[in-house]
């Protein structure tokens, strides 16, 4: 398989101005999960440069599974658990007893998603870059 960090990179970095985006366009929702995806595709990027193999979309799981050696600390993996809550309800309305997640979400959790995302593509770009 053809290595390709760097696309993963660069789409992680276009899924984070995508949060960005939406944020601003009050979409609160859509911040948050186009944070997620963004942490999944640095993520990803980092496994793809390690020649392994990265399956699911639970972000803490992916992270807490990279080799010692690049393994980040319990912090930043609590970072990506908090934005693993945003992949499902952010989407679906059957996240919720009632309302839709357009109506709940709000400017500072898309603020927080978008902050966390932000720690760990700069550690997997860290990582990817060495």
């Amino acid at each position: 398989m053809a290595e390709r960090s760097r696309d993963w990179l660069r789409q992680a970095e276009a899924d984070l101005r995508h949060a960005h985006h939406a944020r601003e366009d009050k979409d609160y929702d859509w911040a948050a999960f186009a944070s997620h995806q963004a942490a999944e595709k640095a993520i990803k990027a980092l496994f793809q440069k390690l020649h392994l193999d990265a399956w699911g979309h639970t972000l803490s799981v992916l992270l807490a599974s990279l080799p010692e050696s690049v393994r980040p600390d319990e912090a930043l993996i609590d970072h990506a658990k908090e934005l693993d809550k945003h992949y499902i309800p952010t989407r679906y309305p059957s996240g919720f007893e009632r309302g839709a997640p357009a109506d709940l979400y709000t400017r500072g959790e898309a603020d927080r998603a978008i902050a966390l995302a932000e720690a760990i593509l700069g550690f997997c770009r860290d990582q990817v870059n060495r």
